[in-house]
This record gives structure tokens, C-alpha cells and sequence, in this order.
């Protein structure tokens, strides 16, 4: 953590819906004239799009047949502990783009599924803002979420999630209904070591719940809306949180424990813009006293 050089770290499994926060996030930013450094979570993979098909081909072939982007092994965690770390002493550090498609591509000028060369990270920014897999990973050695100055989880209901990637997947990426659930079978033991703990290490949660039948995500023929889905909002420590304001201007929200505010799906970006702008003014006000 770091008064001077704040990080803010977005954390959520693949398909969770983590990009929409992010841009929760910037309109923040753009409003309040704030300069962030994005980083994001695939650019600390291990292995390119070859290569890990390669790894996992080796890895099932010994035996693993779990080794996957949401574990340790197959990710480069310690220097992203590291990058952290830099920023938050001194407000630099290095990073790189994983390039995902052929829009990126003709961007940088790197073939998709390949990363772009570490590049130094440009001075005179406010904040580093994280989005990816592992914001609040600690295990061993390895502590990211104590680099963190405000750690947010986005974590659906286990079904909705599958539901959303099996679209994603399936329509953006054209991958058969088998070999998504194939991957979602593989990255289960990550999930449940490597995923959820962090959950517990983040300031605040966001977990939708569709208030639809998702029992059987397999078969879903839609993904639930918004509208069709409560907000479970969990604060780790209340204090300080204006729970008055915030059920006054959120129409038919509640509080359910004295931690926890659930509000209606349709309002989630709002309650972000709610909830995060005075915590990252709060930050930008101490770094400026910081000098």
C-alpha cells in the first residue's frame, strides 16, 4: 500500500463481469481528471496462447489435468507483486499487453494471443488501476493484496458466472459447449484454492444474483439482465460508509447485516459511482498531503 502512488485492484474469475466495473471505474477517472495506469491481469500470464496450450497438453500428459490460467503456476505473480510494490514506492515500474484479438493486433502491431515487449510505465500518473485474476492473491512467498489500497471482488453466483462465460465463449469465441465446460471442470481446483480466498482479503464485494432460474446454467438461452438480478454489496469495515445516503439514493435498495447493502441489478453502476468516488477522492486527498 502506498499513500503516494494509490493501486486499486479489480478481482474476479474469467467471465465474471469484471470488465464492467472497469468501465464503472473510468468514468470515474474521466470526471475527476484522474491520469490512471491500467494494468491488466493477462498481461502476467506465464505463457502465451501456444504455449499454454503446450504447457497443458504437457501438464495433462504427467497427470494434471488442472493446471489453468486461475492457478499460480501458470501466471507470473510474483512480478506482478513486484510491479505493484515499484508503483507504490515509487510511481513506476514495467508492464506489458496481452493482445486477444485482431483489433488489438492491427493496435500494436503484435499477433493476438502473444504479448506486446515490457515497456516502463510513464511518470506523472495518480493511480494504478488493476483488472484481472489475481488483485488479492497471497499464498507462500507471494502477498499482491498487501500492495493493494482498495481491493474490490466481482463475484457472481457460481451458475451466473458459468452462464456468462459459456456465452462468451461459445458466441464471441466459437467454442463448443464441451470444451467450455471441459475448461470450466480443469480451472475448478484453481477456483476454489486460488480464486475464492481472495474474496475475503477485498474492501468491498459485489455479487449479482439473478432473481431468475439459472439452475441448470447449461441450457440457458439468455444471460439474466441486469434487471433481472439483485446487487449483494458487502463492506469489509462499514465505518466510515454513509449507509443513509446511500439507501436514499439507491430506489429500493436494503440493508441486509449492518455490513451489507442489496441493491436492485439496474443500479450497480450508479451504487459504484456512489461507493468508490469519495473512496478514491479520500486516496487522491492523501496523496496530495503526502506531497
Amino acid at each position: 500500500m502506498s499513500v503516494k502512488h494509490p493501486i486499486i485492484a479489480i478481482t474476479g474469475s474469467s467471465g465474471a463481469g469484471t470488465t464492467t466495473v472497469m468501465r464503472s471505474f473510468q468514468h470515474i477517472f474521466r470526471r475527476e481528471n484522474l491520469t490512471a495506469q491500467i494494468v491488466e491481469g493477462d498481461s502476467f500470464h506465464r505463457f502465451n496462447r501456444m504455449e499454454m496450450r503446450e504447457e497443458m497438453k504437457k501438464q495433462e500428459a504427467a497427470g494434471n489435468r488442472h493446471f489453468s490460467h486461475f492457478g499460480p503456476d501458470a501466471n507470473l505473480l510474483g512480478e506482478l507483486e513486484n510491479v505493484f510494490k515499484t508503483y507504490g514506492e515509487t510511481g513506476g515500474g514495467k508492464v506489458r499487453k496481452y493482445i486477444h484479438d485482431a483489433g488489438e493486433a492491427a493496435e500494436f502491431g503484435v499477433d493476438p494471443g502473444n504479448f506486446t515487449d515490457w515497456k516502463d510505465i510513464k511518470p506523472g500518473s495518480d493511480l494504478m488501476f488493476y483488472e484481472g485474476l489475481h488483485g488479492g492473491y497471497a499464498a507462500g512467498d507471494i502477498d499482491v493484496a498487501k500492495q493493494v489500497d482498495l481491493l474490490v471482488g466481482v463475484v457472481p453466483i457460481i451458475n451466473l458466472e458459468w452462464i456468462q462465460k459459456l456465452h462468451r465463449d461459445q458466441i464471441q469465441r466459437g467454442y463448443s459447449q464441451e470444451a467450455v465446460m471441459d475448461t470450466i471442470l480443469r480451472r475448478m481446483p484453481d477456483y476454489v484454492y486460488h480464486i475464492t480466498p481472495q474474496f475475503s482479503r477485498t474492501h468491498v464485494n459485489f455479487q449479482r444474483v439473478p432473481t431468475v432460474d439459472t439452475s441448470n446454467p447449461f441450457i440457458a438461452k439468455d444471460i439474466p439482465t441486469l434487471d433481472e438480478s439483485m446487487v449483494v454489496i458487502r463492506f469489509a469495515n462499514p465505518k466510515g460508509i454513509d449507509f443513509p445516503y446511500l439507501l436514499s439514493m439507491l430506489h429500493d435498495s436494503w440493508m441486509s447485516r449492518p455490513n451489507t447493502l442489496v441493491v436492485p441489478g439496474g443500479k450497480m453502476g450508479i451504487a459504484m459511482q456512489l461507493i468508490f468516488t469519495p473512496m478514491i477522492l479520500r486516496l487522491m486527498d492523501l496523496k496530495r498531503r503526502a506531497g
